[in-house]
């Protein structure tokens, strides 16, 4: 009994591995007969799991999809990724996904093997993942999967899209993919009432159904649609936007920045243009100036006032703050005060660092 049920479980893990075997390979995998694989077949469907099988010389086995989700065998490497992938779920802007995540962790630690524990617990500890703060808002998990089906199916989106102001319009589509990035799920979708693509916010969308009817897929607007969504949010998304000169060569900056950064432009051979965005002009001063590269301001001009103004305000403080360069604190702090002794001189120093003053003993015998 104890090696059919052990069969049983191999014969599982083979059908969840693969979408369709022939009775002949897993015959051949089991080290049993065709007979004795139609038996466990017939066990698995006692069981509730629901085994289709298709006659003839293309046919053969597949696990369909049943009322209830049956127990799925992994290995590995497989319960190691789903360990962690439950772990860093909760930062992916999803509603509710956070505490689901627990709960499916902890029945998941609490059948782990002591090896595939200690590898998990590994990347737990010594792992620290780089998370901005919570979000106020979150995507509905049932908005996200009703979107991720029309996209399967090809099928027409209707549906209410609230904007940034608060105000509602009703919108056709039909939708092509979903883009989760910075903790945002986007749905990249083709607009009919506006005949282009568009990239709408999933937690802005309200869907209004009966969806459909199917479409033709169209070519998507880009190969890296994550690329693409990030493009259009470094500018599109953003109140203030700028182009500027960046003075190194358009592959050299393309390698530098991220596609968050702005979309590039070679111009020369040394030169290429920045097309970005900023919530101000004066938070898009620290954006250009945390590229470090040098650069000159094509537009807009207000843009040139606000680094003057940038430059001159940090200029200022470095003349307050820094007694070596003459400022007028450092004759405040400098006048009618004696400078006191000179420091001693630096003591010399062993081959191991230890600090060595004459007449002191180092190494092994040292007291």
């Amino acid at each position: 009994m104890l090696e059919t049920s052990a069969r049983l479980l191999r014969l599982l893990s083979l059908l969840q591995a693969h979408r369709e075997w022939s009775g002949a390979d897993l015959a051949e995998r089991l080290g049993v007969t065709p007979r004795t694989v139609r038996r466990d077949v017939d066990r698995l469907r006692e069981l509730g799991y629901p085994v289709n099988a298709s006659p003839g010389t293309g046919g053969g086995y597949q696990l369909g999809a049943g009322a209830e989700l049956p127990p799925l065998l992994l290995d590995d490497d497989e319960a190691v990724a789903v360990a962690v992938g439950l772990r860093t779920a909760a930062g992916q802007g999803v509603e509710g996904i956070g505490e689901s995540s627990v709960r499916a962790l902890s029945k998941l630690e609490q059948v782990l093997p002591n090896r595939l524990r200690r590898r998990v617990g590994a990347l737990n500890a010594f792992t620290v993942p780089l998370l901005r703060a919570p979000r106020r808002e979150g995507v509905d998990p049932a908005v996200l999967t009703e979107l991720a089906d029309l996209c399967r199916d090809s099928e027409r989106l209707r549906f209410d899209y609230r904007d940034h102001g608060g105000s509602s319009t009703r919108r056709t589509v039909e939708p092509h993919r979903l883009v989760c990035t910075e903790r945002r799920w986007y749905l990249v979708a083709w607009d009919l009432d506006r005949e282009d693509w568009r990239t709408f916010r999933a937690d802005r969308i309200a869907p209004r159904p009966p969806h459909g009817p199917r479409f033709a897929p169209r070519t998507p607007p880009a190969e890296d649609l994550a690329a693409y969504v990030a493009e259009g949010l470094s500018t599109h998304a953003y109140a203030a936007h700028a182009v500027v000169r960046l003075l190194v060569p358009a592959d050299e900056a393309a390698q530098r920045l991220s596609p968050a950064d702005g979309t590039l432009e070679a111009e020369t051979e040394r030169t290429c243009l920045l097309r970005t965005g900023a919530t101000s002009l004066d938070v898009m001063v620290f954006h250009v100036l945390f590229l470090g590269m040098e650069f000159e301001v094509v537009e807009p001009a207000e843009l040139s006032e606000r680094i003057e103004a940038s430059r001159d305000l940090l200029s200022r403080a470095l003349d307050r703050g820094a007694p070596d360069r003459g400022g007028p604190s450092a004759d405040r702090r400098g006048a009618g005060r004696d400078p006191g002794p000179r420091p001693a001189p630096r003591t010399p120093r062993t081959r191991d660092g230890a600090d060595r003053t004459p007449g002191t003993r180092s190494g092994p015998g040292a007291a």
